[in-house]
């Protein structure tokens, strides 16, 4: 009898035990997802008795603001489509998406930085109030890159490679977030929310090409390439090159788009020079190719498992060692093959040659501040990447130069300023070329980075190049 006490008592404490541990890991662990989880309806209850934060751009222009229509709140979106890939939308029958759903909290006024000002407020039973947050993004600049995208399938980055802060994120096409509940009429009886019409539109609005499009990169890869063959091979700068318009890889015929004659890396970069840079790739070898395009980013994150960089970011993808032949790693070298990219990764690449070898982490959030205007928190600037050393930077910087000066870039040349970049025409197997220019300015000193893609549209000196001038220009003049 004693010996089945025990065993009772034995199960009896395992089981208090298991129940503890589990309190413990829904308080501590699944506690704050669930609380900030959109389909929470005691979340959707709490948010309904807050004022909910704004969200503001650089210079204090609202992107995202809450008001009080027929006794209702209501999120509205001043600048319609042009912030909605990446701010999202508040939703009573969908939820929050973009930075609505990364920063639930803060908006709320609910995150830990808020606890005391929250119960000071409940004791003085005045009304709660959310906490606002100021972007890096310019609204300007974002409209801009909108109207210059011109609903074209594609996507424009802008960020100063000095500090990482992203400028501009402009995807297309978009959505109006103030209508992704507004019913529309498809005929007798039939009516379907915005949302659901949108689900279904080929043109996939709701995704965000700036950080989750994903792309070949063609020829604007081949900055990376230069990078690891000024790292790993530092004689490259002295010798020559004789471009016959094709090059042969066990079997494989590697074309060219003109005969080029003599380059050396400078000119070969200006030309976009296929067979040079396809021999730059295999004579790094598989190994330090792909060590050199891991420092610039590649296959990882910059939020280190923040959820913010969880839920926007696709890094750019390139295969490991081994894995690929002799003729695949020159199609990689060049951008083709098996490498993609989303044009913030391209972005980030571009700013690392830019700011002499170091990639800043990017950010978006400024800070965040009280209802009061009190800073509660605010964004320290990060190293994430050491891409290459400032030589090889210098190096890649002046090539990229003379892309602009006398290469496949001349339509990038901005008056009064020196400008530094590379275009692309991806090749794409669901039809033409994608238009791509990444690059910055001042190529001295620069203060801003750019990358452009444009889906289908062709050869990116001609298409890229000019939607890029006309971003760096814009962005120097009020920076």
């Amino acid at each position: 009898m004693a010996a089945n006490i025990r065993k009772l008592a034995y199960f009896l404490t395992g089981l208090f035990i298991i129940l503890i541990i589990y309190l413990f890991y829904l308080n501590f662990w699944q506690g704050p997802v669930l609380a900030n989880h959109p389909y929470n309806k005691r979340a959707v209850a709490l948010e309904a008795k807050i004022q909910r934060g704004t969200i503001y751009d650089c210079h204090g222009v609202v992107l995202a603001k809450t008001v009080a229509q027929g006794g209702l709140k209501k999120r509205i979106y001043p600048q319609g489509e042009d912030f909605a890939p990446l701010i999202g939308f508040v939703s009573l029958r969908y939820g929050h998406t973009g930075l609505e759903s990364v920063y639930n909290q803060e908006l709320l006024g609910i995150s830990k930085v808020s606890k005391l000002k929250n119960f000071i407020n409940r004791l003085a039973r005045r009304p709660q109030t959310g906490n606002d947050l100021i972007l890096t993004l310019d609204a300007n600049l974002q409209h801009l890159a909108r109207q210059l995208l011109n609903n074209q399938r594609g996507a424009i980055v802008a960020l100063d490679p000095k500090t990482g802060a992203v400028l501009a994120l402009a995807s297309a096409p978009g959505y109006d977030p103030n209508t992704i509940d507004r019913l529309v009429n498809l005929g007798p009886g039939k009516k379907i929310t915005e949302f659901d019409l949108l689900k279904k539109d080929p043109a996939a609005p709701f995704l965000n090409r700036a950080t989750q499009g994903v792309y070949p990169p063609g020829s604007i890869f081949k900055i990376i390439t230069l990078a690891g063959a000024l790292t790993y091979i530092p004689e490259v700068t002295h010798g020559t090159y004789n471009c016959t318009g094709s090059l042969i890889i066990d079997g494989f015929r590697l074309t060219d788009h003109a005969v080029h004659g003599e380059v050396y890396f400078q000119q070969a970069l200006a030309v976009s020079c296929n067979a040079y840079f396809a021999r730059l790739g295999l004579a790094l070898g598989q190994d330090k190719f792909y060590q050199n395009a891991l420092s610039f980013g590649f296959n990882q994150n910059p939020g280190d498992g923040e959820k913010l960089w969880r839920e926007i970011y696709l890094p750019g993808k390139i295969p490991p060692p081994g894995q690929i032949s002799k003729p695949e790693l020159a199609s990689n070298a060049i951008g083709q093959g098996q490498i993609t990219v989303s044009p913030l990764q391209m972005a980030l690449a571009a700013a690392g040659i830019a700011n002499a070898g170091v990639i800043m982490k990017p950010y978006f959030l400024q800070e965040v501040r009280s209802p009061n205007g009190k800073t509660l928190k605010k964004t320290a600037l990060k190293k994430w990447k050491i891409a290459t050393t400032p030589l090889v930077a210098g190096l890649v910087n002046e090539a990229m130069r003379a892309v602009i000066e006398r290469g496949t870039g001349q339509a990038a040349t901005i008056p009064g300023f020196n400008v530094a970049g590379k275009t692309g025409s991806a090749q794409n197997p669901q039809g033409k070329t994608h238009a791509w220019f990444v690059g910055f300015a001042p190529a001295e000193n620069p203060r801003v980075v750019v990358a452009v893609v444009v889906e289908q549209k062709g050869a990116g000196g001609i298409v890229a190049a000019p939607i890029a001038r006309e971003i760096l220009r814009a962005a120097l003049i009020n920076r």
